[in-house]
């Protein structure tokens, strides 16, 4: 269920929110991340995800997502948990002023074709790129968020 604006600002401004972050990896060992264009992260590239919603399980906001944020959908079953993380940010994607927290929920996704070319664009990302983990480390235009996923992948040698 989405929220009116004026409810979810109270929501934001009171609770964590609890979301799902796509961490997507293709044949070639290299990262899917878009462009945000809201805040928080706005400007940054970062993993695709969004929020679970009241009264959907985890499984189905798993469908939804990835169905949402990169054009086809996929089961929880088929993506590897990397784990829960804090995110905190000064600023929410209603104003500067009200700081957000999310409890976001990575999974792993590996994909064996390039979903590129069938990613929506203009909801949450203008652009959309792959890049290997070790680009998106040393770029500063990676959110450090996005960037934690791939600091546990390498120290773990998950991809190896």
């Amino acid at each position: 269920m989405f929220l009116e604006q004026a409810i979810f600002a109270t929501v934001i401004d009171s609770t964590p929110l609890v979301s799902i972050d796509l961490v997507v990896i293709n044949e070639n060992n290299q990262a899917l991340l878009g462009k945000r264009l809201n805040r928080p992260a706005k400007g940054y590239w970062f993993v695709p995800g969004g929020r679970i919603l009241k009264n959907e399980s985890l499984e189905n906001a798993f469908k939804r997502l990835t169905k949402d944020e990169l054009g086809e959908q996929y089961l929880i079953n088929e993506a590897s948990l990397l784990g829960p993380y804090d995110h905190f940010y000064d600023d929410c994607v209603f104003n500067e002023a009200t700081s957000t927290h999310y409890v976001a929920i990575a999974y792993m996704l590996k994909v064996k074709r390039s979903i590129l070319d069938d990613l929506p664009i203009a909801e949450q990302h203008s652009n959309y790129n792959w890049l290997s983990i070790e680009e998106l480390l040393n770029d500063n235009d990676v959110h450090k968020h996005t960037k934690w996923y791939f600091e546990v992948i390498n120290t773990k040698g998950i991809l190896e």
